[in-house]
């Protein structure tokens, strides 16, 4: 079995024999013997390539979950459940990783010497279970599904503009005069508008206006420095801009939903301590953070409101790609 799925995981006889140290023909002969137990084809085999079946592609799926579940069972009987060891699988996207984790992870790895970090940066939805990945880092609302998700903290928007940007097109006073303005939007939006209270709580959706899209959030503030619109970003991503002057925050009467940020990792009975320890590890340091406070006056309580609508579930995770906020990464 595990033969076999290496096959399938490096398409390659040959990849499969180096891992583990044996000959092509014996790898060849694993998985002869297991189709004959079957009785069904798992490979398409040609001079050049080797692929799954539909029926191998089913039968690979399942064994990814039964060797999890052995190595789990192997971890369990050792000292992994208690002491933060090897090897820590992580997925995030690209800005929250350049901007929040990698400079988390350098301390944690610190913290927990004996730890090794594997991160990979998508901006799109990545299979925890096909990629064995330990902890992915979502933002946004969660879809419900069997993943465990652990809610950390609200990344607060912030909508901003550079100074000459507004002085060539004026500052907009309310939400609705965002329509005459170039909005950067981000791809994944959807539908394509962005949420506003008012003091009172009232709530007001804006559709988009703009010629820009991206699906990073990098680039997107990249293009607000250079004054080429109004950027709705996380203050992780915009905030530094916002205090050195660069940007300029808009709309201070009125405030967005904040984006839910949380640890989501696939279900299981014996949590390791190296998953475990960095979550952990995760909370207590956004519990720290300083994000830029919101407006003066009733933004607290806005914010509260918005909140309430907005908030996500902390108690399910992410099976299928989460839906977006406006600008997550």
């Amino acid at each position: 079995m595990a033969v076999f799925a290496k096959v399938v995981e490096s398409a390659s006889f040959a990849a499969a024999a180096r891992h583990f140290n044996m000959s092509p023909a014996m790898v060849s002969k694993h998985v002869r013997t297991l189709e004959q137990q079957l009785g069904v084809q798992l490979l398409n085999r040609t001079t050049r390539h080797v692929s799954a079946t539909e029926v191998g592609q089913n039968y690979y799926e399942r064994c990814l979950r039964i060797l999890g579940d052995l190595e789990d069972a192997e971890r369990a009987a050792s000292d992994l459940q208690t002491a933060p060891r090897g090897l820590l699988r992580v997925t995030t996207s690209v800005s929250f990783g350049a901007h929040q984790l990698a400079p988390a992870i350098a301390d944690y790895l610190v913290a927990y010497p004996d730890v090794s970090v594997d991160l990979k940066l998508r901006d799109h939805y990545v299979d925890l279970v096909q990629e064995r990945i330990d902890v992915a880092i979502r933002l946004g609302r969660l879809a419900d599904s069997s993943l465990i998700a652990r809610k950390l903290h609200n990344a607060e928007m912030i909508l901003c503009a550079s100074p000459a940007y507004l002085a060539a097109n004026g500052t907009p006073q309310k939400p609705r005069d965002l329509t005459k303005h170039q909005c950067l939007i981000y791809t994944y939006t959807a539908p394509q508008t962005w949420t506003f209270a008012d003091a009172s709580g009232k709530a007001e959706a804006i559709r988009l206006s703009g010629r820009v899209f991206a699906d990073g959030g990098d680039a997107l503030l990249a293009l607000a420095r250079k004054d080429a619109g109004v950027v709705l970003g996380p203050d992780y991503l915009v905030g530094e801009d916002v205090q050195a002057g660069r940007l300029i925050r808009l709309l201070p009467n009125y405030v967005t939903p904040d984006t839910p940020v949380s640890a989501v990792y696939p279900p299981g009975d014996h949590l390791s301590a190296k998953t475990r320890t960095f979550i952990d590890f995760l909370a207590a340091r956004f519990a720290r953070s300083r994000p830029i406070a919101q407006a003066s006056g009733n933004g607290k309580d806005v914010a509260q409101s918005l909140d309430g609508a907005a908030r996500a579930n902390t108690e399910t995770g992410a099976g299928a790609p989460p839906p977006v906020s406006p600008m997550p990464q």
